[in-house]
């Protein structure tokens, strides 16, 4: 029941990051706007102060390694374009179909693994996972950010 119950979260959680991300293209990107939900997203590594979501180094290398492999599709289909009021994130057509793929392999993942792994272990997992998703991906999008932030303003002090 409570896989159940993760599961439908999952999916509410899913469908708000759509809703964020569609906003957040309409204005321009800033770095402390890339790299805080890594740091937002970290205070849930408090969850393995309990016994109940610890996990062992192999399930979390492994969860760790599915949750970069991940990032790379994210990582590829992130763009920026420079408008003249800033840096914006550029919408990508794929975005919304790799955000229901990404949820429905999590989500298909988390329905097989409960099977065997119990629901702490898995939490404990889905957030490693999670986490290595996410950090790859906005560290890369910082990476890219600050080149184009650095070609804007050499592009300016060439025009003064």
């Amino acid at each position: 029941m409570l896989v159940y119950l993760s599961t439908i979260a999952a999916i509410f959680m899913g469908a708000a990051v759509f809703i964020i991300r569609l906003k957040a293209a309409k204005k321009p990107v800033t770095a402390k706007k890339i790299f805080l939900p890594p740091i937002f997203m970290s205070t849930g590594a408090l969850m393995f102060i309990f016994p109940y979501f610890r996990v062992t180094p192999l399930e979390a290398l492994e969860a760790l390694v599915v949750g970069a492999v991940f990032s790379i599709v994210l990582i590829k289909t992130s763009k920026f374009e420079q408008r003249e009021d800033g840096i914006y994130l550029k919408a990508s057509k794929a975005f919304p179909f790799i955000l229901i793929g990404l949820l429905a392999v999590r989500v298909i993942m988390k329905l097989v693994l409960s099977t065997t792994i119990d629901v702490g272990t898995l939490s404990g997992m889905f957030w490693i996972l999670a986490f290595g998703m996410i950090v790859p991906w906005r560290s890369a999008m910082l990476l890219h950010f600050k080149k184009m932030e650095k070609n804007d303003s050499s592009r300016s002090a060439q025009l003064v």
